[in-house]
């Protein structure tokens, strides 16, 4: 017998401005779900004023008071599908829920997402990951990784390491529907979106350590200058130029002087 999904993440909209919504979960407790559950609260961009957890160890039950930005939309809808998704499997209300558990955390172990490199340039300006951010956000892209360089120009070269949580991102359409919501949301100002799967390489490094080898990271960041800084580049004087590089900061800091 199954759990009805739509019993487990149940969301009561405010009645009245300036009152909080609540949302309440119910399903089987696992290590890490209130965390996981606030970061999708506050990936949303909601407040949470007041919180509630009951657990037996097996089963929880957790209710959250949350308010937004005042004249900011929530979508509830893509909410809730992002809260079902941190919540484990519910098969049933009965000791068998262990042992599928273990067997969809393992799986879950050995199925790694595919990752995909977003690469996209565009003029700088205030507020742009942000945008970019809320684009992928509610396209149901999961974020892994951000990179980014500007050049001297004002622009910007945004590598996003991203899953897909459709699972439909190696098809054209998607890549199409995820360039043109970036296009929506930036104007103008973006010259270029392209989207294609991660090496092996880059895959293992995400998966092992938050950091991209620099090998790995030189090569994705070479960035043409303008053609004007080319051409004045014979005009600069390099006889007093001096440049120290000091690693000895960090293993993930290169100072420049």
């Amino acid at each position: 017998m199954g759990f009805p999904c739509e019993d487990v993440v149940v969301i009561r909209e405010a009645e009245a401005a300036g009152e909080p919504a609540e949302i309440t979960v119910s399903c089987p407790d696992k290590t890490g779900l209130g965390c996981d559950l606030c970061r999708v609260i506050l990936f949303f961009g909601l407040s949470i004023v007041r919180g509630d957890v009951s657990t037996d160890g097996k089963w929880c039950y957790i209710v959250f008071w949350v308010v937004g930005r005042r004249g900011s939309s929530i979508r509830w809808g893509l909410l809730k599908t992002r809260l079902l998704g941190v919540c484990p499997a519910v098969t049933a209300a009965s000791g068998l829920y262990a042992f599928y558990h273990r067997q969809q955390e393992m799986l879950a172990m050995e199925q790694q997402p595919q990752v995909f490199l977003l690469k996209f340039c565009c003029f700088d300006r205030m507020g742009l990951l942000h945008d970019v951010t809320q684009v992928l956000c509610e396209l149901e892209l999961t974020i892994r990784r951000v990179k980014v360089s500007t050049t001297p120009d004002g622009r910007v070269m945004d590598l996003f390491f991203i899953t897909d949580a459709r699972e439909l991102l190696h098809t054209k359409w998607r890549k199409d529907e995820t360039c043109d919501q970036l296009r929506t949301a930036l104007g103008e100002s973006m010259m270029n979106c392209d989207i294609e799967p991660a090496s092996a390489e880059i895959a293992a490094y995400l998966q092992a350590s938050p950091f991209l080898p620099p090998p790995i990271t030189e090569e994705m960041f070479i960035l043409e200058l303008p053609e004007e800084l080319h051409s004045n580049s014979s005009n600069f004087s390099t006889k007093n130029l001096s440049v120290t590089v000091d690693n000895s900061l960090s293993r993930v800091i290169r100072l420049y002087r």
